[in-house]
Order: structure tokens, then C-alpha cells, then sequence
């Protein structure tokens, strides 16, 4: 099943986190609320999104091109520092789709 999450939002209510990233990115503890809403489908199963960008898009689109799973999980460096291997992984089984268009078209209707 997938889930699609709206992720366009200017953050009205929330300006004080900051200003230059979308209310999504917006981090509780390590990471972004987004990542959080995402885990929590996953451990239901529900690990196929679907994220309608809108406001700064780019900041989630960087966020999930340069996630490393080295830097959430416990990993074993060795020949080295030339191989790594992780020894869990959060997201690799997730399929996530980020989507500028669907937004677009939404509020191209509206």
C-alpha cells in the first residue's frame, strides 16, 4: 500500500524552528518530523511513499540524495577506514517517490 504525505506546507505555525527549512524538516531529537511519520508507517509495513513537495522541496529531495545510514546506525570500519560496513539499516527498504508535480497540480486548481 502506498502512503502519500503532503509535504508543501509553509510552517505558519511553527516559524520559530527555523525559517529556512520546510515544517517537514523540521527535527524532533536527530531527525526531521518527516522521517519520524515515515518509520513510524514502516513498522506497520507501509514502507512505500509517496511525498507531494511544495516549499522547499529541495531541502527534502537533499535530505533523503545524501542520507547515510552510517550516521543513524552502528557500523564497522575496517582496512583502514576504507570499507564500511553497516550492521543495521533504517530506510533501505523504503521506496520513496518525491513528487513536485503533484503539488503543482493541485495548486494550479485551487
Amino acid at each position: 500500500m502506498k502512503v502519500v504525505l503532503f509535504c508543501g506546507g509553509l510552517g505558519m505555525r511553527i516559524r520559530e524552528a527555523g525559517e529556512s527549512i520546510p515544517k517537514p524538516m523540521v527535527e524532533v531529537g536527530d531527525r526531521p518530523i518527516l522521517w519520524h511519520l515515515m518509520k513510524y508507517y514502516a513498522h506497520f509495513g507501509h514502507k512505500d511513499f509517496i511525498l507531494c513537495l511544495g516549499y522547499r522541496a529541495d531541502a527534502i529531495k537533499n535530505y533523503f540524495v545524501h542520507y547515510a545510514e552510517f550516521l543513524s546506525n552502528d557500523f564497522v570500519l575496517s582496512n583502514g577506514g576504507k570499507e564500511l560496513k553497516v550492521l543495521d539499516f533504517d530506510i533501505q527498504d523504503w521506496t520513496i517517490t518525491l513528487s513536485t508535480l503533484a503539488s503543482s497540480r493541485i495548486s494550479a486548481r485551487g
